[in-house]
């Protein structure tokens, strides 16, 4: 059986429901709400916008197999979340996705990109570490309600970011 590979495309409103399952399923003790998406979303489109929501979809069936997001204010871009199905791990989806939110930094025209992770998540770090995200410090207690600490990464100048294709690992982190 062939893997088909997920196509990547903007969020919208209507992925929303999918996402949430999905993130319920990943992030079990520290899910986003339906609130949050929608607060990001209102945000993603039109002159002014300040963020970039993706999913990925199954062309199979059309189940939303990943999504992530990026922040941008000034010259700052923010990963907001980053998740693939746990079914996609291995198959490159995470770098795919990362690939898509640095893209979107570089037309923010943000110098620099930051992301917290939790410490526990190393298949997570590892694929930042790929992409250049350099370690820059700890935030004790910032994923709740596990009291989870997050490693806090920087990436300077993403539009000169170059993936490894020789390592294709998927993972999700979101803050």
């Amino acid at each position: 059986m062939t893997a088909v590979t997920a196509v990547l495309r903007e969020m919208r409103w209507w992925d929303i429901e999918p996402v949430l399952e999905l993130e319920h399923e990943l992030f079990p003790d520290d899910a986003w709400s339906a609130g949050m998406f929608w607060s990001e979303l209102t945000h993603a489109r039109g002159p002014r916008a300040t963020r970039r929501y993706v999913v990925a979809e199954d062309p199979s069936d059309g189940r939303i197999v990943g999504y992530a997001g990026l922040a941008s204010a000034g010259d700052l871009g923010d990963v907001q979340t980053i998740a693939a199905a746990r079914d996609q791990w291995g198959t490159g989806l995470g770098a795919r996705l990362l690939t898509e939110l640095l893209r979107a930094a570089t037309d923010f025209e943000c110098a620099e990109v930051l992301l917290e992770v939790r410490v526990d998540n190393t298949r997570a770090q590892r694929l930042y570490e790929r992409f250049g995200f350099e370690p820059i410090g700890f935030r004790r207690g910032y994923y709740q309600p596990g009291n989870v600490d997050a490693l806090v990464m920087r990436l300077t100048d993403p539009a000169q970011t170059k993936t490894d294709p020789e390592h294709p690992e998927s993972s999700e982190t979101h803050g």
